[in-house]
């Protein structure tokens, strides 16, 4: 195929029928990060001073350490909040994209004819893990989600799945 081929076949020209992307949840904002932070210092500090009086300085230092600890938790929790899905169905291809906390970015392109979704359900939870699986290889997908977010994800890429099996049709007026 030469470069100046126009006619050449883009799948991402072509509309989706079906994407999502899939961010980890955080609950916790970094405004209500910061009121947090602030909270845990001023009674880090109060706690601290309290034991300065009776004499027991080296608590002072070790309750400030936990703060710096507790700020450091966080600080790599946000850090991998970074990492994020994509998932994207068209008429000739199904995309996963996957970009790490580090911003590493792997992606698959399968035939969406050629693909099943599986489901490792537990009978109390719901849907704990969601495969895509291909000539007998399988990629985990949607990790980042609660077994009911799971669960509409699945349907809605099945129905997805489905609709490119089927492929284009047709209205036919008579």
């Amino acid at each position: 195929m030469s470069g100046d081929n126009h006619h050449a076949h883009d799948a991402s020209t072509e509309p989706a029928i079906f994407s999502a992307v899939i961010t980890p949840h955080r609950s916790l904002s970094s405004t209500g990060f910061l009121i947090f932070m602030l909270c845990i210092s001023a009674a880090s500090f109060a706690a601290g001073v309290v034991f300065l009086m009776l004499g027991a300085w080296p608590v002072f230092g070790f309750l400030g350490l936990d703060v710096l600890l507790i700020y450091w938790a966080f600080r790599v929790n946000f850090r991998a909040a970074r990492a994020y899905e994509e998932v994207r169905v068209t008429p000739t291809e199904l995309v996963v994209r996957k970009v790490s906390q580090h911003g590493k970015v792997r992606e698959w392109t399968l035939n969406p004819v050629w693909v099943r979704l599986d489901r490792i359900v537990h009978e109390e939870f719901g849907i704990e893990r969601l495969f895509l699986v291909s000539h007998g290889r399988r990629l985990s997908i949607a990790g980042f989600l609660g077994p009911d977010e799971k669960k509409g994800f699945a349907t809605a890429l099945a129905a997805a799945l489905g609709e490119a099996k089927r492929g284009p049709t047709r209205t036919v007026f008579e």
